[in-house]
């Protein structure tokens, strides 16, 4: 008979699942006071899938013990670029908008990735995807799903 693993790996990955489906239920009843109906579904959606695949990984990881797991090796400056770019969208969406805010999570996010050599070629490419994929979700949230956008 296998001895169960706690390793750091196990350990953190069960309780990141743990607060995951903690931010689902929270998200959840924090809908439960929004006024307007509509503007319930999108973050009910997005909770209830957090909470189901969250839930999943947490079974899947009781059930499958391994020591793998953790952050591993890695370049930290690029995760905590990512982050930053994501909380820097976040906090200036209300006040420059949509598309601006989304190109600062854009190019954190792009930089945070990107681990090949820059060159003027691979920045052109991928600055005019990011504008065509920005500007796709822009009309589909304004123009389709009449999401009203700062």
């Amino acid at each position: 008979m296998s001895r169960p693993q706690t390793s750091e790996g196990q350990i953190g990955s069960l309780a990141v699942s743990a607060l995951m489906v903690l931010a689902g239920v929270v998200t959840l009843w924090d809908t439960q006071g929004y006024a307007d109906r509509d503007s319930q579904v999108f973050p009910q959606t997005v909770a209830i899938l957090l909470i189901i695949t969250a839930l999943g990984s947490l079974v899947w990881r009781l059930l499958h013990p391994s020591d793998n797991g953790g952050f591993g090796a890695g370049i930290w400056w690029r995760r905590l670029l990512l982050v930053a770019a994501l909380f820097a969208c976040a906090l200036t969406m209300p006040s420059i908008g949509f598309l601006a805010s989304g190109a600062i999570a854009f190019a954190g996010g792009l930089v945070a990735a990107m681990h090949d050599r820059w060159d003027a070629r691979t920045a052109l490419i991928f600055g005019l995807s990011g504008a065509v994929v920005m500007g796709a979700f822009y009309a589909l949230f304004k123009f389709v799903l009449m999401v009203p956008l700062p």
